[in-house]
């Protein structure tokens, strides 16, 4: 079965009625499509970051998880469904309340694959055990808010492109405050 992502048309995420293959979304320039990326934190004002195993980006650091609303069978998953389960699928992490901080687009190239993407930003906290997938990351660690902050900011390309997007909502969220 083809993994079919949620096509859009415009910079507020709307859709256009079409699905892709999630290859034809990620090839030459692309086409947007919906992507979600989630934060967690946790009570001792860390947040947990991902070394991502990823066809575009590899062996670069992430926030939390990244994934795609899917096209399903009769209907389309939602944003918190699909956000659910890539904390599921990539650390076994279930039932964390989820706030939506809004969307970004963004477009990054690397040869002849892409993002090309209409990002929604979810944030939760958690305080339980991590266990990273490792089909999806090569580790994973809790860092302060504040040391991350400080270091996508000085060494912006070890963050995947999304990341570095990602922060600028939490900051005009106040997240790091």
């Amino acid at each position: 079965m083809v993994t079919q992502v949620i096509l859009v048309t415009d910079e507020f995420g709307n859709f256009t009625g079409e699905y892709i293959p999630k290859e034809v979304g990620h090839s030459g320039e692309g086409k947007r499509h919906l992507a979600i990326t989630v934060l967690i934190y946790n009570n001792r004002d860390q947040v947990l970051l991902q070394r991502r195993k990823h066809q575009v980006f590899d062996d670069i650091w992430d926030i939390t998880g990244a994934t795609h609303p899917l096209h399903l069978t009769n209907r389309d998953e939602t944003v918190a469904e699909a956000t659910q389960r890539c904390l599921k699928r990539e650390y076994n992490i279930e039932g964390v309340a989820l706030k939506n901080l809004g969307s970004f687009n963004y477009f990054a190239k690397y040869d002849n694959l892409c993002e090309n993407e209409h990002c929604y930003l979810l944030v939760g906290e958690y305080n339980g055990l991590v266990k990273l997938n490792p089909e999806v990351g090569y580790e994973y660690k809790w860092i302060q808010k504040d040391e991350f902050l400080q270091d996508i900011k000085i060494n912006p390309d070890k963050y995947s492109a999304w990341a570095k997007e990602a922060v600028k909502i939490l900051e005009k969220n106040g997240f790091f405050n």
